[in-house]
């Protein structure tokens, strides 16, 4: 098995992260790169999007959900917008993202689900403003 050298993880790792993400979001985080943050960019290049986001075991559809799930657990609401758009992107229904929120909130708290819901619904209703 050819292990993947770490240019080649950050390469197959870019090219998922704008497949999921958008060329417009990874543009952003790509030109906000300072020399603070630089390796930290390549290290979540190199293992969330070349490693995790690129293994075989899960469709995107499914990583996607698990992801939305782990960020309302943990009440990441700035990143929940994003990733409710690349759920969308991945193929999640908006029907779907409701009942992935409503399992959430049995099991990530209350709390966390209804603000996770206002950003559900301020995230939908952007997307539906820019169609």
């Amino acid at each position: 098995m050819h292990t993947l050298s770490d240019q080649e993880r950050y390469e197959q790792g870019m090219k998922v992260r704008r497949e999921v993400l958008g060329d417009a979001h990874v543009d952003r985080a790509t030109d906000a790169i300072t020399d603070i943050t630089r390796d930290f960019q390549s290290f979540i290049t190199r293992t969330a999007w070349g490693e995790v986001w690129s293994r075989p075991g899960l469709d995107r559809r499914m990583r996607s959900a698990c992801t939305l799930t782990a960020l309302i657990a943990n009440s990441h609401l700035e990143e929940l917008a994003m990733h409710v758009r690349s759920a969308i992107t991945n193929g999640l229904t908006r029907d779907e993202l409701v009942e992935i929120f409503l399992q959430s909130a049995i099991y990530c708290s209350i709390p966390n689900a209804n603000n996770a819901f206002k950003v559900l619904q301020t995230t939908l209703a952007e997307l539906d403003a820019q169609a």
